[in-house]
């Protein structure tokens, strides 16, 4: 079934995402999202059920990619012959590798470009094993500026699909107070989100150092720092993604507690 009604979808889908908030992590923050107003109108709500019964779920903001839940392996097959029937325009996809890869083989566009993601949950958070100096701070509206900077950057590195516009989300995020900004003499030189508790879940990102300030640290401190606010805040779960790719980050992450659940990806197309 598909709905552009965030809280129709919300009514049949989140009580099966809120089962596993773990692996249902982005579905769950990005549902929090559409309904504080940061995407439009044409957004893609979708479940399956089964019996009366919610069995998958996926949504779409454009001109983000189609996103996975941790759906069931069967049932996506079945989710893209109703999305080609609906002559949807899906640009990639992204979830649990095994249902990335799943969705891919049976979209009607071959796979342009892929990255490959792991996710992790926190063990015991120890402190960063190297610093050089610095505090953590809550970023504030003064800070409005220089962080959708530096969320924009990070993007373009991440190679994710850039934003047109990273103002209003990164405001939302600074009015619950979710970044944080890492200052060494006053001046900020790293940053990194933390999403507000949703069943106990709380997600780490983006961590973001510029070029200029990197190897000193500071990205495993500013890490270290939100990690901290999001255990103070009550989260039971907190969590993060890395990309493959870059070992530094995965090794970053794990030498302060957090250890591997399990692997996604992103899936573009042609």
């Amino acid at each position: 079934m598909f709905t552009s009604n965030v809280e129709v979808y919300a009514g049949a889908a989140e009580p099966w995402l809120l089962r596993d908030p773990v692996r249902n992590t982005v579905p769950l923050t990005v549902l929090r999202g559409i309904r504080n107003g940061l995407w439009g109108d044409d957004v893609l709500l979708a479940w399956l059920e089964r019996d009366g019964e919610t069995v998958a779920a996926v949504i779409q903001t454009p001109p983000h990619p189609l996103l996975l839940a941790d759906i069931p392996a069967e049932a996506v097959r079945e989710l893209a012959t109703w999305l080609i029937e609906s002559e949807r325009t899906i640009p990639g996809v992204s979830g649990p590798l095994a249902q990335a890869e799943a969705f891919a083989d049976a979209w009607w566009r071959p796979e342009a470009e892929r990255r490959s993601e792991r996710l992790y949950r926190l063990d015991t958070l120890v402190p960063p094993p190297s610093l050089s100096g610095g505090a953590a701070r809550t970023a504030v509206a003064d800070d409005l500026e220089h962080v959708v900077r530096w969320a924009a950057e990070f993007q373009v590195e991440a190679g994710e699909v850039a934003s047109a516009d990273l103002t209003p989300l990164v405001a939302s995020r600074i009015s619950r107070e979710e970044l944080v900004l890492w200052e060494v003499g006053g001046r900020p030189v790293a940053f990194a989100g933390v999403s507000s508790p949703i069943a106990g879940m709380s997600r780490v990102g983006p961590v973001y150092t510029p070029p200029r300030f990197r190897r000193r640290g500071y990205g495993a401190a500013v890490a270290h720092a939100v990690t901290a606010r999001a255990r103070a805040a009550g989260a039971t779960e907190i969590l993060l993604f890395t990309d493959l790719s870059n070992p530094t980050s995965n090794s970053i992450y794990q030498a302060i507690g957090y250890r591997p659940v399990a692997d996604y990806a992103f899936i573009g197309f042609t």
